[in-house]
């Protein structure tokens, strides 16, 4: 019984590491965005940061997302957002999810606590002082840790063209069955270098924000970081980009074909 313990022990030690080690992203990763919009207009600027945390005695990484205009374009269309994901070191299941937006004076205040053992998401509108249950899918995902869930479990060497990855996430007030399609290669140039990257075509909902369900296009480095390079999105008016500026904290070497 004391060996069958000991080797227990020592797979689970093994399976951690090895987790660890082949995990895409850790604690401390940070990314800073540029943003244009329509190609030529200094927007805004975003960043991503990773942190470990722990949330009801949970191991998980607390991910903040921050995006606000700057320069001209904030004195007509004033954008300052906030996101934040809780979800679970190992199996990146999200545990709380926080969005408060501000966008043109469209905002939004909400803390979404998911119960993954029931399936019901816990929607906590401050705005309008709400507060309801809903009943999600099993192992559903929020709009954030849905990204760092992709970069650690997406085998993208058995990728072909047209591939199309479906996951259930939760946005706002509702079920959103979201998909991701599979563009191809493409070696793109950026503040680095050239750069190997890996293209997709992420559906979003169209409406008040983008044009249509395919407005989104996402190019991410073709190594073990999945570093996301760069985002277009044809918005309802107009188009919006944002280039990788600035990272730091990676977990894999980053791989430059032609240094700038």
């Amino acid at each position: 019984m004391k060996k069958i313990l000991l080797i227990a022990i020592a797979l689970f030690a093994f399976q951690l590491t090895f987790s660890q080690e082949h995990s895409a992203f850790g604690d401390g990763e940070w990314f800073k965005f540029k943003m244009s919009y329509s190609n030529w207009l200094k927007a805004g600027n975003a960043t991503l940061t990773v942190k470990d945390s722990k949330l009801n005695n949970k191991e998980v990484y607390h991910v903040v997302g921050k995006g606000w205009t700057t320069g001209m374009i904030k004195w007509f269309f004033k954008v300052k957002d906030r996101y934040e994901s809780y979800f679970d070191k190992k199996t990146n299941i999200p545990y709380k999810f926080v969005r408060n937006i501000d966008e043109g004076g469209h905002t939004k205040d909400l803390e979404i606590d998911f119960d993954q053992v029931n399936n019901k998401a816990h929607v906590n509108d401050k705005k309008h002082n709400k507060k309801m249950i809903i009943d999600t899918k099993p192992n559903i995902q929020d709009m954030v840790s849905t990204f760092y869930y992709l970069r650690n479990n997406l085998d993208t060497s058995n990728l072909k063209v047209g591939d199309e990855v479906r996951i259930d996430m939760f946005f706002d007030e509702e079920n959103y069955g979201f998909k991701l399609k599979y563009l191809g290669e493409e070696t793109i140039s950026t503040d680095f270098g050239k750069v190997e990257s890996l293209k997709f075509r992420p559906y979003v909902m169209a409406g008040r924000v983008f044009k249509e369900e395919e407005s989104l296009t996402l190019w991410v480095s073709k190594d073990k970081n999945k570093l996301p390079l760069r985002i277009k999105a044809d918005l309802a008016v107009g188009s919006l980009r944002a280039d990788l500026e600035a990272f730091k904290g990676l977990k894999h070497p980053f791989k430059v074909v032609v240094n700038n």
